[in-house]
């Protein structure tokens, strides 16, 4: 196994009733506060009330920037940065998924940037600082909450780039399951699909892990495939959300990558596709993982994928190693596209292989991306075309 630093400061406030809590945190950290949220589901749903009664109540300054989009653009981040300078801002709230959330990351990175917080991203210009963050989650997916990293997207080059920094992981994050009622299931669906990729993207790590962060990984994926269907059948189930929040929170912070040693496979890839289509990021994983799984299964990889197919999906422990993977591989797309109800081609969403070519040499980053298995750009071209 690897060395490894183990870091997780995230505060994490879990279950009702915790927003009491949210004004003397932020007071921590300043008085002028900049909360950030999307299309504004929040105020049906009543949340966005009670996140400003509790500001006021603290005596807080509260400024606001709405319309943060579903895979978060270089636009609104920007808009951000210029609101935090002019109105000198001390904290950043973020109410949301995963993108409000990364979008205010870089919100935070950009504002100790001299320049388009874009270069961040594209050029690697070094992060220097970042505003101190607290998020109020309301979708349970991408884990954002409780990481140090975010993606942002830019549609004038087409490019979806992720990047982190330990300064932008969230000082504390209020995790209430009730908030993730009102999650379609659409959207609870794909949420679903980007946890299990989170895990499937550490847990096939081409040099090994540890026997107990395997066994902790197949557990929290189970917890997954056992939720999601409950949460979509019983959108008030809180044993099911909560499960599908703290699992979300798990799957990324850190914890299970401590023995990562490659790079991911299936989130490259699907950043292109959502970076040329703007396509929900947990449907696009969905989409193409069963895909990566059929395209590296072989004498080498199949222990691998049968050892999952048997601890996630119950498979038979006596079916050949070969046999038990593909059967396990036919019971997550079963798990993705008929119990969570997924689309399961890009034909289906209208996609064809136009862009694949281009999408695949950049998902490679030009060379070889090298994942759990290697992957150049052929294979992603034959990945995507598996998908139509």
């Amino acid at each position: 196994m690897q060395n490894f630093v183990y870091d997780i400061p995230t505060k994490v406030y879990f279950g009702p009733d915790q927003l009491s809590h949210l004004g003397e945190e932020l007071k921590k950290f300043g008085t002028r506060v900049l909360l950030t949220y999307g299309g504004g589901s929040i105020k049906k749903t009543g949340l966005y009330d009670r996140v400003v009664a509790e500001i006021e109540r603290a005596g807080l300054t509260l400024f606001e920037l709405s319309g943060i989009e579903p895979n978060p653009r270089i636009t609104s981040v920007n808009k951000g940065v210029a609101l935090c300078r002019e109105h000198k801002i001390d904290v950043l709230l973020a109410v949301g998924g995963g993108s409000t959330i990364d979008a205010t990351k870089f919100i935070g990175a950009g504002y100790y940037h001299d320049g388009d917080a874009w270069d961040l991203l594209s050029d690697k210009t070094p992060i220097t600082n970042c505003l101190p963050i607290v998020t109020v989650l309301t979708l349970s997916a991408t884990g954002s909450e409780m990481d140090a990293g975010g993606v942002i997207s830019n549609l004038e080059t087409r490019d979806k780039i992720g990047r982190g920094h330990p300064a932008m992981r969230p000082k504390v994050s209020f995790l209430d399951p009730t908030a993730t009622y009102t999650v379609g299931p659409y959207q609870t669906a794909c949420g679903a699909a980007d946890i299990l990729s989170h895990l499937m993207e550490t847990y096939f790590n081409a040099d090994g892990s540890l026997y107990m962060l395997d066994r902790m990984m197949e557990g929290l994926m189970e917890t997954v495939v056992h939720a999601a269907p409950v949460a979509l059948a019983e959108p008030e189930n809180y044993e099911a959300r909560a499960n599908l929040m703290w699992a979300s929170s798990w799957a990324i912070n850190g914890f299970t990558r401590t023995c990562q040693t490659c790079e991911w496979s299936c989130h490259p890839m699907e950043h292109e596709l959502s970076a040329f289509y703007d396509i929900t990021h947990g449907l696009g994983l969905a989409i193409l993982t069963p895909r990566w799984m059929e395209h590296v299964l072989d004498e080498e990889s199949a222990p691998h994928l049968a050892r999952f197919a048997r601890s996630v999906f119950r498979v038979d422990a006596a079916l050949p190693d070969r046999e038990a993977a593909r059967e396990g591989i036919a019971r997550l797309s079963a798990f993705l596209f008929d119990t969570l109800g997924l689309k399961s081609t890009f034909t289906a969403l209208g996609i064809d292989d136009t862009h694949f070519a281009e999408m695949a040499k950049k998902a490679c980053g030009g060379g070889v991306l090298q994942g759990y298995r290697p992957l150049r750009p052929a294979d992603v071209e034959a990945i995507f075309r598996a998908c139509l």
